[in-house]
């Protein structure tokens, strides 16, 4: 009877031993992000990490503080199993349990590392650029230091030597006037008006010979933003061609530029100026697991 007894309670004790071994394993493992060159977006978006787990995406959270590093806790076999880390822009309050088309970092683990970059939005390494200043929609010899057109004017032909951007994105050139951003429009065609002209004017843009177009640009002749005058001399201000996330509610420049160009303080109309390659400002970093 003292044996089965014994044997009852040694029982008793290995199951007990057994199932708090099983208590404390770990289920969640941390992964750890390590990023530079996100930009704040606005206040109806967030971004959101993604692992890829046997071809399927699973989300590692979301986040707004572009400062890091940052951690967050995964399932540990998920983890574990994760071949591609990816981070996209999501709206803040989203039901798609699937990642949106604005992704902007992606890299494969190796081991417990992956290096991250933005090369999925497009490889901006042949990136160029041209700019003129003129102020066509109010003719000739009018306030034409007011104006910048992203072309080459022999021909005229376009200016800009940009690659297609992956779903999700769009281009937008700026000028920096007095220290303020000011948008000339969003567009994805080099050879052709982008989608704003709020601050031209009324006269029509001259057609280039054989295009159905004129070329990205803007005259900033009329509704200056708070704090700015309209016509305006924007001789040693900057130019800058960015990519911006689609959709964007937020008024300015997104992080990545890919090309900038000071605009010298003795600018003249009708010259062609470059724009330089400006990669170092396109995000990047690690994750770890």
């Amino acid at each position: 009877m003292k044996n089965l007894l014994k044997l009852l309670s040694l029982t008793l004790t290995l199951l007990f031993l057994t199932s708090c071994s099983n208590d404390d394993s770990p289920t969640t493992k941390s992964l750890t992000l390590n990023l530079t060159g996100l930009a704040e977006l606005g206040s109806n978006f967030v971004y959101e990490g993604w692992i890829i787990v046997d071809g399927a995406p699973v989300s590692t959270g979301t986040f707004t503080s572009v400062d890091f590093p940052q951690s967050f806790s995964v399932n540990i076999d998920q983890l574990d199993d994760a071949t591609k880390f990816v981070l996209s822009i999501e709206p803040a309050n989203d039901t798609d349990p699937a990642p949106a088309a604005t992704k902007i970092l992606a890299g494969n683990f190796s081991g417990k590392n992956a290096s991250v970059s933005s090369a999925l939005v497009a490889d901006f390494s042949g990136v160029a650029g041209k700019y003129i200043l003129a102020t066509p929609t109010n003719g000739m010899n009018n306030n034409e230091n007011s104006g910048i057109w992203f072309l080459y004017p022999n021909g005229p032909s376009a200016g800009l030597t940009l690659p297609t951007l992956s779903s999700g994105w769009i281009y937008e050139g700026w000028v920096v006037i007095d220290g303020k951003p000011v948008s000339t429009g969003t567009f994805n065609n080099v050879s052709a008006t982008d989608n704003f002209n709020g601050f031209s004017g009324a006269m029509a843009l001259p057609m280039p010979n054989g295009t159905d177009g004129f070329f990205p640009g803007e005259d900033f002749l009329m509704g200056a933003p708070s704090g700015l005058t309209f016509p305006t001399d924007i001789a040693g201000g900057k130019a800058v061609i960015s990519v911006e996330p689609v959709p964007d509610n937020s008024p300015m420049p997104f992080s990545i530029k890919p090309l900038v160009g000071s605009i010298p303080a003795t600018a003249v109309d009708h010259t062609a100026y470059n724009l330089g390659k400006n990669l170092a400002s396109l995000p990047s970093g690690s994750v770890s697991r």
